[in-house]
């Protein structure tokens, strides 16, 4: 499969407090709030949705063409992932403008607090996504990931325009579109991504119940942490695998880009859903386990070893003859 990602591209800054931020919060006074938190560790690593789940694609064998806008700091990053197997070849460049950032500081109980720069990707609005896949001839399917929100209406739009398959992945940003928006990014998607508390904030701003929301897509993939996935397709049986656990937790952040990395690596090798989730499953705990959102090393035989721990070594033989590491 030719999978092209839109998303952001950016610049993790990730910083860890070993309190609680509930311990600091009165829910009377929120309207007010002022609170510091002195982190006890700071990381910056590579990131962004879209630049998070191309990494991931690129690490399970495939090759996936990353669009998106970055700032003229981009160089190093660059290099970084195409090294790695991601076509960056119709990413926007910036002339005066930074990569954007996300600084988030995770406490204790891995709760997070986050701020997100645009930066560069503003600049998002000069990418022509028809253009581009006009200019590479033929995509089977186009991840559309956070980044500003009316580019990704936009992109939707164009996906539908061209009859090309999408999969939607509004995440972080369904907390700043409203109803109408979100029906836009939803309606007709072939996936939709989100996790269980995501599909129920979609759910009270468009209007429609989370049934209706079901019937509207394809297939409809919902991450429920270390209750696992449950993926609903259109005229089969709920499918529901559970978490690749592990009790090497270090750093949350990315964990669903890579579960949806892992997830589509596996449709684009033509397994079915339950593989797919478990490839998806177990690419995220190896994120978990790691600080920064791709600084994670895949091993053959170990990470099949510890697939089939899991799920079992047939689950592990099915995977490993369909989905090559890079």
């Amino acid at each position: 499969m030719q999978i092209l990602v839109t998303g952001s591209i950016a610049t993790d800054h990730l910083m860890t407090f070993e309190g609680r931020f509930a311990d600091s919060l009165l829910v009377e006074q929120l309207d007010k709030i002022s609170v510091s938190f002195l982190a006890d560790s700071l990381d910056i690593r590579r990131g962004g949705v879209g630049a998070n789940i191309s990494f991931g694609l690129a690490a399970l064998g495939q090759r996936p063409i990353l669009v998106d806008a970055v700032g003229k700091d981009f160089d190093d990053y660059q290099t970084w992932l195409v090294d790695h197997g991601v076509d960056c070849d119709h990413v926007h460049r910036s002339q005066d403008q930074h990569t954007a950032r996300f600084v988030c500081t995770t406490d204790r109980d891995l709760a997070q607090m986050a701020t997100f720069y645009a930066g560069a990707m503003n600049e998002g609005n000069r990418i022509d996504l028809a253009q581009v896949v006009r200019e590479l001839g033929q995509v089977d399917l186009v991840v559309i990931a956070p980044s500003d929100p009316a580019r990704m209406t936009r992109h939707t739009q164009q996906c539908r325009e061209l009859g090309v398959p999408f999969a939607a992945d509004p995440s972080q940003q369904l907390a700043s579109m409203d109803g109408p928006a979100i029906r836009g990014l939803i309606d007709g998607a072939d996936y939709l991504f989100t996790n269980e508390y995501e599909l129920h904030l979609a759910a009270q701003k468009t209007g429609w119940t989370v049934d209706e929301i079901t019937d509207r897509v394809r297939v409809r993939v919902t991450t429920r942490g270390k209750d696992g996935a449950e993926i609903i397709a259109r005229g089969q049986e709920p499918v529901r695998v559970a978490a690749a656990l592990t009790e090497t937790v270090v750093d949350p952040t990315g964990v669903g880009d890579a579960f949806r990395a892992g997830f589509l690596a596996g449709v684009a090798a033509g397994l079915g859903h339950e593989r797919s989730a478990q490839l998806g499953s177990m690419l995220a705990t190896h994120v978990l386990e790691t600080t920064g959102t791709q600084e994670y090393h895949l091993d053959h035989e170990g990470f099949y070893a510890r697939l089939a721990d899991v799920y079992g070594q047939d689950a592990a033989d099915e995977l490993a003859a369909a989905v090559t590491l890079r």
